[in-house]
């Protein structure tokens, strides 16, 4: 007996330490930011680096080598160089492209089936693409970045920017599924276009009837999708009031709100509208995913109307910039109403309120500097002396990429976004949100939602929006103040409205929009990740 309750306590203990173990796997993603992760790559073969510099110019296969990430063992993975600006024959500083299923499928390394290294191209302070997705992924689903040092060989190639590839196990995280469309924007326009296309619309959305000036400036991803893809730029030019029906407006206005706040030109807002993803969705919504930022925070200058920005022009940058290029028809036509326009401009006084207004990016970008430092300090190959790292938050870096520091340039620009006449005023807020509940005692079933929102600021409109799973798309309906809606008076500022469910659907996911004639503005302010919940199971305890 002894012996069974000893051996049933040591399984215990051991299964006990095997759930920790895997615990705290799960809990440190090879994308966390608080350390720098190790990747070693070994390859069979002398003269691995001129055969990765052939794969790169000549081919798309992949070079085979053995991978360990954090202590993990990983046979037969695929590399290859990535990138076109920063690529260079016979560099040890080039980016790079891992495949650990190229041969063996099912292998992935905590769900991820490849990993890509970024060299961080043009960026002294090693911050721009990790804390750029760190602010983006507040407001829209955003590939993780992280750091990770590379040894190859049992050589040190130094610190790098390990990124999370917009892939179908990314899609299948954010969107439930992995089968729609999905677009790259190119990098780069081909030698030669037909006749018939646009002359250097990159991928900027213009509508076009010629399916190749698509292929010209688009990158596919999946099986099929060009008549989506068409059928978007046809509605989004021709039929702006349709819209909604094949674009997600609100995670785009999120996306075009964050390339204007932190000044990111090397994409949609820039010069050459590229470093962005589009994907098409169950509901059949395109929905943009943003990508490529290390030239974010004005290491790209270029808005593709005149020169380049100086530093000066970059922190005082339109928030409204576009506004009225019909070549960005994404901003230009979605800023042509009113209501889109208004909550676009909540969306970038949102970003700069939570980062910048209260400096916690710069506190955010020391911590960083500092847990790096020790790796960039042994860097063989780094692209920025230890001094030009030191001084990349408040000082520019080069005579001639001109390059400026975070805090030099954010610290600028938070201020004038923050006084800017279309962002000083501030949206009309929801006081207090009520669910009718069934009364004490009563009898009566509560069988639909009954909401009653009080609302501060001058409020003339209240819009919610809601749905009957996070898996739903959101539909919405404006709120009445007639009297006539559990909303008491009409005319004081006390909105109600009725939502009845659908058969078998008994909770309900929700958030509001306010506006009035200046703003508009959100509840919860988080309603993105965070929505308001209720059920009618609630209702009626």
């Amino acid at each position: 007996m002894k012996k069974i309750l000893l051996l049933t306590l040591m399984v215990f203990l051991l299964s006990g330490l095997s759930f920790a173990q895997n615990t705290a796997s799960v809990e440190k993603s090879f994308f966390s930011t608080d350390q720098v992760h190790s990747l070693h790559l070994k390859f069979n073969q002398q003269d691995w680096p001129y055969l990765l510099d052939s794969l790169r110019i000549q081919g798309d296969g992949y070079l085979l080598a053995n991978l360990e990430i954090d202590g993990a063992l990983y046979e037969n993975v695929g590399v290859r160089y990535r990138g076109s600006k920063s690529f260079r024959t016979g560099s040890k500083r080039n980016a790079f492209n891992i495949k650990l299923n190229y041969i063996n499928k099912n292998q992935n390394h905590q769900g991820h089936k490849k990993i890509k290294l970024s060299n961080a191209l043009r960026d002294p302070s090693l911050l721009r693409e990790v804390m750029g997705y760190e602010i983006a992924s507040n407001y829209l689903p955003t590939p993780k970045a992280g750091y990770t040092n590379l040894t190859i060989n049992k050589e040190n190639y130094g610190l790098f920017i390990a990124i999370e590839p917009v892939d179908k196990v990314f899609l299948t995280k954010h969107y439930g599924e992995a089968e729609g469309s999905l677009f790259k924007a190119a990098s780069e326009l081909p030698d030669k276009m037909s006749k018939n296309c646009k002359n250097k619309i990159y991928a900027a959305l213009e509508y076009e009837k010629d399916i190749s000036c698509y292929m010209g400036n688009f990158e596919i991803n999946s099986e099929a999708g060009w008549d989506d893809l068409i059928e978007l730029t046809d509605i989004l030019n021709n039929r702006p009031e349709d819209i909604e029906k094949v674009l997600n407006v609100d995670r785009t206005l999120w996306m075009l709100a964050f390339n204007n706040a932190i000044a990111n030109l090397s994409s949609y807002t820039g010069q050459n509208s590229q470093n962005f993803y589009l994907y098409k969705d169950q509901y059949g919504q395109f929905n943009p995913i943003v990508w490529d930022l290390n030239l974010a925070f004005g290491s790209f200058k270029n808005t593709g109307m005149g020169s380049d920005l100086d530093l000066k022009g970059l922190q005082m940058m339109d928030p409204l910039l576009h506004m009225d290029d019909p070549t960005k028809p994404l901003i230009s036509q979605l800023l042509k109403k009113e209501e889109y326009k208004k909550i676009y401009l909540d969306h970038i006084r949102t970003i700069i309120y939570d980062h910048f207004v209260n400096n916690e990016y710069e506190t955010r970008a020391q911590e960083l500097q500092t847990m790096i430092r020790p790796a960039f300090n042994n860097d063989p190959n780094k692209f920025y002396t230890t001094a030009e790292f030191d001084g990349s938050l408040t000082q520019t870096t080069g005579k001639r990429s001109k390059i400026p520091g975070l805090v030099e340039l954010m610290s600028n620009r938070a201020r004038f976004l923050k006084k800017h006449p279309e962002l000083a005023i501030f949206p009309p807020e929801i006081d207090e949100v009520k669910l009718i509940k069934r009364e004490k005692f009563s009898t009566r079933e509560i069988k639909e939602f009954q909401f009653v929102v009080t609302v501060k600021n001058r409020a003339n409109r209240v819009k919610l929006f809601y749905r009957p799973n996070p898996e739903s798309p959101y539909k919405s309906v404006y709120l009445a103040d007639d009297g006539k809606h559990n909303d008491e008076a009409a005319g004081d500022k006390i909105f109600g409205i009725t939502v009845a469910p659908a058969d078998g659907q008994y909770t309900l996911e929700y958030y509001f929009q306010t506006e009035n004639a200046k703003a508009s503005g959100f509840y919860p302010r988080n309603y993105m990740y965070e929505p308001g919940t209720t059920s009618l199971k609630e209702l009626n305890k």
